[in-house]
């Protein structure tokens, strides 16, 4: 098109790992699976209150991006159990990072421990 700029691909791996990861619910969801949360309720349950729209559209974003994994277990209806590929378990360095970072520099957070 005629005046339209066109954008050069992103080669930086910060924001290409963003354009992945970077909202606030994808790395929620990665942290309740890396705390053994594996099933749409389980993680629905997360104290932030994700939105039942927002948690369907990021477990199949994960997936696409092959961040996590899932399994039927159920049949009548069909229910999914979510888990982390090791792509997806890399990440837990970087949840840990963040976890450091708030507890030492935002006053009143605290670590979640399991389910």
């Amino acid at each position: 098109m005629v005046g339209m700029a066109q954008t050069a691909p992103r080669v930086c791996s910060i924001a290409r790992a963003l354009d992945v990861v970077g909202d606030k619910w994808s790395l929620l969801v990665i942290r309740d699976l890396l705390h053994g949360r594996h099933t749409y309720g389980e993680i629905l349950q997360s104290p932030e209150g994700i939105p039942t729209n927002i948690l369907a559209d990021r477990l199949a974003r994960l997936e696409d991006a092959g961040i996590i994994a899932s399994e039927p277990y159920q049949d009548r209806p069909v229910r999914y159990a979510y888990s982390l590929t090791p792509k997806g378990r890399d990440l837990g360095d970087v949840v840990l990072a963040l976890v450091r970072w708030g507890r030492k520099h935002i006053p009143g957070t605290r670590t979640l421990t399991g389910k």
